[in-house]
């Protein structure tokens, strides 16, 4: 199995999470998606994903899965213990609906082609990116209210911490104090006392920016 994504990408940190969680292993390959490289724009990685965006999961047989929450699914259904994903129905969903959240309400607006075409209408990207970044983590914390207790659905990790985890660090490459935010603080740091969030932390990667080579 070969995961391609980026150290720094929301959306592959999310699967580095999962796949560690679950002790699944896997080949970690880089795919530079800064703008003044975008390997992602190459037609080799194109065949892997038509729209160029990471991570992609490769199976041993080769078939292909992108987007974050469909590989969180497929990875839940294949290897199902230890879940992340509560047993109750009900907070299942509300796990799926906190993470969806995070992976439709916000991070769309923080990616590198939106900021890029803010910037070149002339708008300020960086204050776009935090306004809508500050109104998400706040109907984060509404919504994760009635279920959080150590983690944002009970006392188990779920997708809507393996979403929240790098939502707090793009928010702080934004100048946000996530102290605002105290209960999503709180959480963050539940998750960071798990070895499987610490070894996907982006900072730990290969291709990390002052990564040792």
């Amino acid at each position: 199995m070969k995961l391609y994504n980026y150290w720094r990408s929301s959306a592959s940190w999310r699967v580095r999470i999962a796949l560690a969680y679950k002790n699944i292993p896997y080949e970690y390959v880089a795919v530079n998606i800064a703008p003044t490289q975008k390997a992602q724009n190459t037609p080799e990685y194109q065949k892997l994903n038509p729209m160029q965006q990471v991570p992609t999961l490769v199976l041993d047989d080769g078939r292909q899965l992108a987007q974050s929450m469909a590989i969180l699914e497929y990875l839940e259904e294949t290897v199902p213990r230890p879940s992340l994903l509560p047993a109750d129905p009900y907070l299942r969903a509300r796990a799926r609906q906190l993470a969806e959240l995070v992976n439709a309400g916000i991070q769309p607006f923080q990616n590198t082609p939106t900021i890029a075409h803010i910037s070149a209408l002339g708008g300020d990207a960086k204050e776009f990116v935090r306004g809508f970044i500050a109104r998400g983590l706040d109907a984060l914390t509404a919504s994760a209210e009635p279920t959080a207790a150590t983690f944002l659905v009970g006392d188990a990790p779920s997708f809507a911490d393996v979403c929240l985890v790098p939502q707090l660090n793009a928010a702080r490459r934004f100048d946000l104090d996530v102290a605002s935010w105290p209960l999503l603080a709180r959480v963050e740091q539940a998750c960071m006392r798990l070895p499987s969030f610490q070894g996907a932390h982006a900072d730990r990667q290969p291709d990390a920016e002052g990564a040792k080579k």
